[in-house]
């Protein structure tokens, strides 16, 4: 294999995730007690990365940074986790983006996102890869770009619709795998109108496990039985394992 050509390219968002413990999420204008305060890395392509990585793929990551010491601080875990940097790039005057979650008891959260260095289109050169996968934490306008670049060279395109936000034909037409929550699937249309759009579906239900939709098919996966201590990052965690997984079943299939 070439020194660039990766199991999985990564195109996404990177922030540092401000994170809350209270008894429960704060209804509007309410204020409460929180008892717990912690900071970590975080942003939807970066949590997928580590993900696939630690699931056995070689990694490259496609996103951007701002020029702070966050920036750095995310960057050097990238490279600890073993992902390749070359296309991380550093923007100048941009701080880097940053996630406000409040956690609860029953390990529920709520999450709002402050894009930072992730609003900057990436449409820059990109490597080789078997598989893309990307999210919207970043702009639709770089996602296209990377899914045009992966077609081109016969990579699989898988998308997480995460902030779900309405999408092309053209771009849902360059998506070979779309995994979404139950939530992103109705704001997508529904589950018919997804899978006349996408070839294969894959539908993340929390506790429940997932759907694998195909055509008229659906094939139901059960989860393993675990107790939740904090929820955030599980469907990326999800996203990351499932790519390295399709990798690797091409990897066997070649």
């Amino acid at each position: 294999r070439a020194v660039r050509d990766f199991d999985v390219v990564v195109v996404g968002s990177l922030n540092l995730d401000l994170v809350v413990r209270a008894p429960r999420i704060p209804d509007a204008g309410e204020t409460i007690s929180g008892f717990e305060y912690a900071e970590y890395a975080g942003g939807k392509g970066l949590n997928q990365a580590v993900a696939a990585a630690r699931s056995g793929a070689s990694v490259a990551f496609v996103g951007n940074v701002g020029d702070d010491e966050v920036g750095d601080r995310l960057r050097s875990i990238v490279r600890a986790e073993g992902i390749d940097d070359t296309q991380l790039r550093t923007v100048d005057d941009t701080a880097t983006g940053r996630a406000l979650i409040t956690v609860d008891d029953q390990g529920e959260n709520s999450i709002v996102l402050v894009a930072g260095a992730n609003a900057v289109p990436l449409l820059g050169d990109l490597p080789q890869g078997r598989v893309f996968l990307a999210q919207l934490e970043t702009t639709v306008a770089g996602v296209a770009h990377a899914f045009e670049h992966a077609c081109a060279i016969g990579a699989t395109t898988m998308l997480n619709p995460a902030p779900a936000v309405e999408l092309s034909d053209e771009l849902l037409g360059s998506c070979d795998v779309v995994v979404p929550n139950e939530h992103e699937v109705e704001l997508l249309g529904g589950r018919d109108v997804l899978t006349e759009r996408v070839s294969d579906v894959v539908v993340t239900l929390g506790s429940a496990g997932a759907d694998h939709l195909s055509g008229d098919r659906t094939v139901h996966i059960e989860p393993f039985a675990v107790t939740p201590v904090d929820t955030t990052g599980a469907g990326d965690a999800f996203c990351g394992a499932l790519a390295s997984r399709i990798a690797g079943l091409e990897a066997i299939a070649v």
